[in-house]
C-alpha cells in the first residue's frame, strides 16, 4: 500500500486532505529560529555538496555556481530573496515533487510530470529553476536529462523521498539527521545517474519546513538552502487566472515564486505561466535563474 502520507502530487487514499496538501505545496514556512542562517548574508562561499556536480563548467549552468556563506556557527545560509531589491528580475521556480513511496500510483498512471509547462517555459524563453526530487529524477530520466542539459534550465535538490526534514511538516514523514543529510546526496546521484549536468548547490526543504537543527544537518552538503517570497498557490488550482493574479500582485524586484512541475497537484500552472510571462515582462521584469540573483 501506499505509504500514509503523500507529497507535493495529489490526493488518493492515505493522503492528506486536499486544503492541507495545498498549504504545504504553497505556505512559506514560518522563519527560522533566532541564530539561524538568512538571506542577508549573501557574501559568495566556495565548495559544493557532497555528490553535487563537477567543478568543470557545464552547458546551461554557471561555472561556479554562487552559493551564500555560512550562517552563524555554521548552519546552512538561507535564501529568499535577492539583497539586490533594485533590478526588476524575477526567478520562477517550480518543484517537482514525488515521494519515495509514489511509484505505484505513476504505474497507475498519474502524472508527477509537466512536459507541456516545460515546453512552454522553452517557448517562451524563461529561464527556470527546477527543484527536483531524485524519485521524480528516477521516474522521468529522460525529461530529467533533458531538462538537465537544456542551457534555459538548472537543477537544484528538493531532496530523494519529500520526506520532512522537520517535524510537524503538514504530516509528512520526518527523516532523522543521518537519513536526512544521505537523502540529499541520493537525489544528487539520481540526477547523475539520469544525465543531467546542470544542477547546481541550491536546496529546498520538502515543504519548506526548517529550523536550526535541519540548518545545522544540512551543513555538510555545501548547498544554499533556497525558500520564497511568493507563494503562488498553484497547488491543486483550477483557476489559472487566480494563480497568475496571485504571483503578479506579489512578485517585486528580486523576488522567488515558487510553481509546481506536477500535473496532477498543479494542473493549471502552465496555463497560468502563459499568462505571467507576458505580463511581468511588460512591466520591465527580466527572468532569472536562481543562481542570477544569487550572485546579486
Amino acid at each position: 500500500m501506499l505509504g500514509a502520507v503523500l507529497a507535493g502530487c495529489g490526493g488518493g487514499a492515505g493522503a492528506p486532505d486536499a486544503g492541507r496538501e495545498a498549504a504545504r505545496m504553497g505556505t512559506p514556512a514560518a522563519p527560522a529560529a533566532p541564530g539561524s542562517a538568512s538571506a542577508t548574508a549573501s557574501a559568495p562561499a566556495a565548495g559544493s555538496p557532497a555528490g553535487s556536480p563537477a567543478a568543470a563548467p557545464q552547458a546551461g549552468a554557471p561555472a561556479k555556481p554562487p552559493t551564500m556563506a555560512p550562517g552563524p556557527g555554521g548552519l546552512t545560509p538561507v535564501f529568499e530573496r535577492a539583497k539586490q531589491q533594485t533590478d526588476k528580475t524575477v526567478a520562477l521556480t517550480f518543484d517537482a515533487d514525488m515521494t519515495s513511496d509514489q511509484g505505484p500510483r505513476a504505474e497507475g498512471g498519474e502524472h508527477f510530470d509537466n512536459p507541456a509547462l516545460i515546453s512552454t517555459l522553452r517557448t517562451l524563453k524563461v529561464p527556470s529553476t527546477i527543484f527536483m526530487t531524485g524519485r521524480w529524477a528516477e521516474e522521468y530520466p529522460d525529461q530529467a536529462k533533458s531538462i538537465g542539459t537544456d542551457p534555459n534550465f538548472e537543477i537544484a535538490n528538493h531532496s530523494y523521498s519529500h520526506h520532512a526534514f522537520k517535524s510537524p511538516c503538514y504530516g509528512l514523514p520526518a527523516l532523522d539527521a543521518a537519513a536526512a543529510r544521505a537523502d540529499v546526496d541520493r537525489a544528487f546521484a539520481a540526477f547523475r545517474q539520469a544525465g543531467a549536468v546542470n544542477t547546481v548547490p541550491y536546496f529546498r526543504f520538502p515543504g519548506g519546513c526548517y529550523d536550526d537543527q535541519a540548518l545545522r544537518v544540512l551543513s555538510t552538503a555545501k548547498v544554499t538552502a533556497v525558500q520564497w517570497d511568493v507563494v503562488s498557490g498553484d497547488a491543486f488550482a483550477k483557476d489559472p487566472v487566480a494563480v497568475a493574479e496571485q504571483v503578479l500582485a506579489g512578485v517585486k524586484p528580486g523576488s522567488v515564486v515558487v510553481m509546481h512541475c506536477t500535473r496532477s497537484a498543479a494542473p493549471v500552472t502552465e496555463e497560468a505561466v502563459q499568462q505571467i510571462v507576458p505580463e511581468l515582462r511588460k512591466r520591465g521584469y527580466r527572468f532569472v535563474k536562481v543562481s542570477e540573483l544569487i550572485g546579486k
